[in-house]
């Protein structure tokens, strides 16, 4: 029985390890790969500031575009007048053109 060769870009037979894998998956979701996620899920206070993590939350990360929800709509505001500067501040830890918009949203009690 012959093997099957891999596809172009794949890698060959034998274990991959899990990170590859699922970073693998991730850029086919549209979403960047785990450590970024990771990333900017735990660096949140660092990178906007403890005053305003404690009003926010990343949801989501795809397609350049980060889902934020906010706990009142006064920091709605806030975030999109910060937008530009909190996207050059996530391009200097995540690398740039990761993050490209935000999105902000109330979240419903």
């Amino acid at each position: 029985m012959t093997p099957i060769a891999p596809l172009p870009g794949q890698p060959g037979p034998g274990p991959r390890r899990v990170a590859d894998s699922l970073d693998q998956l991730a850029t086919s979701l549209g979403v960047p790969s785990a450590g970024v996620l990771a990333t900017l899920f735990s660096a949140w206070p660092e990178l906007v500031g403890d005053g305003v993590a404690a009003h926010s939350r990343p949801r989501s990360l795809r397609d350049g575009v980060l889902v934020v929800t906010v706990d009142e709509p006064a920091w709605a505001t806030q975030l999109r007048w910060l937008e530009s500067d909190l996207l050059l501040r996530l391009g200097e830890v995540l690398g740039h053109g990761v993050v490209r918009s935000i999105d902000v949203r109330v979240r419903r009690s």
